[in-house]
């Protein structure tokens, strides 16, 4: 009886070590998951938040969104920008994606053109009353 009880408690001890030791792969995953996700978004977080709180007028940027344009005026928690001549968007500073180098938008402006240039107005956006709109659309109408 005496032997049959020293067994069981070396057996015993050999199971929790195998325990622990199958938790390790999980705390590999995880410090991996840490240097690989989450430590580099965290960077990304903190510059972006430097970035946003260095904007001033005159900046370039481009948004969330894919606008882009010059900061005209920055409050608290929003910008105001010129995306073209007398043309102005409120964001969110939050919202602002990208600060681009000083004279970017001068450099992607199309050659031969100027940003100052208006199109030509054409009848093509005539706009005609909804009545006869229906009318002209529907011939079936006319021989009821």
């Amino acid at each position: 009886m005496l032997i049959s009880d020293a067994f069981a408690q070396a057996a015993s001890t050999t199971q929790n070590e195998a325990g622990w030791v199958a938790l390790l792969p999980m705390v590999g995953i995880l410090v991996l998951f840490y240097f690989l996700l989450i430590r580099p978004q965290a960077k990304r977080a903190k510059e972006h938040k430097q970035m946003v709180e260095a904007l001033q007028k005159g900046d370039e940027v481009i948004t969330n969104g894919g606008i882009l344009g010059q900061i005209l005026n920055v409050s608290e928690s929003y910008v105001i920008i010129e995306i073209a001549p007398t043309i102005e968007i409120t964001v969110l500073k939050s919202s602002v994606q990208t600060l681009l180098p000083k004279g970017t938008l001068r450099s992607i402006e199309p050659k031969g053109k100027s940003s100052k240039t208006k199109a030509p107005k054409t009848d093509n956006n005539k706009i005609e009353p909804v009545a006869e709109a229906q009318e002209n659309k529907n011939p079936d109408a006319e021989k009821q």
